[in-house]
């Protein structure tokens, strides 16, 4: 994610200091004492819940980030809720388009 100044990676001695320093140039002055991106895998967190709350499929995100399903709706069982009734909205408007409404 970030180069030393030869080019090469940060050694993992090194990771946080550079993470806080980059926290210091990337958020707003008033969110910068705040826990926002207070570690790396805050940011994955972030994008899975707002993919997951867009609607993104279980599968797809899980794919993508390189999980199995089971293990992103374990973890992210909380955002999906809800879903099962948009779900079920998009189901009763389709047998309606196909005229199976009964």
């Amino acid at each position: 994610m970030f180069g030393n100044e030869r080019g090469g990676v940060v050694g993992s001695s090194t990771y946080w200091r550079v993470w806080e320093e980059v926290r210091l140039f990337a958020l707003p002055p008033e969110r910068v004492d705040s826990p926002l991106a207070g570690r790396p895998y805050d940011l994955r967190h972030a994008c899975i819940t707002r993919w997951l709350n867009a609607g993104a499929p279980i599968a797809e995100v899980a794919r993508r980030v390189g999980n199995s399903p089971e293990v992103i709706h374990r973890r992210y069982h909380g955002c999906i809720d809800g879903h099962g009734e948009a779900a079920n909205v998009k189901i009763a408007k389709a047998l309606e388009e196909e005229g199976d409404t009964e």
